[in-house]
């Protein structure tokens, strides 16, 4: 019997180390980016970065950035939209300093307050468009993912989220996400 627990647990230890080690590996990509804003993983975004608000995105901040980074991307979409994966924002060629500030200009090719190039989200318009979901639709999520790149890409500004992700292909290094939720009542 004794025997027979020790085969059992070994084998669950094996089975759970496992399925840590492929959740944490996404083809070669670390999960180890360390993202943060004024809100908390799991909790709800402030107004003020939501249509209910200024409609402006939050600062985002990033640790632990692989020193072989070349640029970054922000990638923020709500997968509990009505419709399906709604995106809210893309952008890409950010330098990996470690920050992306609040109030970044909706317009396409960005100097200041960070440089950045920045694609068209589902609302049809250029740069950050905040947690809007139907009133009385419940609680969203919403993901707030970086990518580190081992290069800059070579994508117009305007770009859609499919043309971004085919380009960031082969060169994704590092990965971390935040998730904030809003309801609308």
């Amino acid at each position: 019997m004794r025997r027979l627990l020790v085969v059992i647990v070994l084998t669950l230890g094996l089975v759970l180390s496992g399925c840590i080690g492929r959740e944490n590996d996404r083809g070669g990509v670390r999960m180890d980016l360390e993202i943060g804003s004024i809100f908390h993983n799991g909790d709800y975004i402030p107004v003020e970065f939501t249509c209910d608000g200024e409609d402006v995105n939050p600062p985002i901040f990033i640790g632990h950035i692989d020193p072989n980074a070349k640029s970054l991307v922000i990638i923020v979409d709500d997968p509990d939209a009505p419709a399906g994966t709604f995106t809210h924002w893309i952008a890409w060629n950010i330098p990996p300093l470690g920050e992306i500030p609040k109030g970044v200009p909706p317009k396409g090719v960005i100097e200041a307050p960070v440089r950045m190039v920045q694609g068209r989200n589902d609302f049809g318009k250029i740069g950050y468009g905040g947690p809007c979901p139907p009133k009385g639709h419940g609680v969203h999520h919403y993901h707030f993912k970086v990518y580190a790149l081992d290069t800059t890409l070579e994508l117009d500004p305007g770009a859609s989220r499919r043309e971004l992700e085919k380009a960031m292909e082969g060169h994704v290094i590092q990965m971390g996400e935040l998730v904030g939720l809003y309801e609308r009542k």
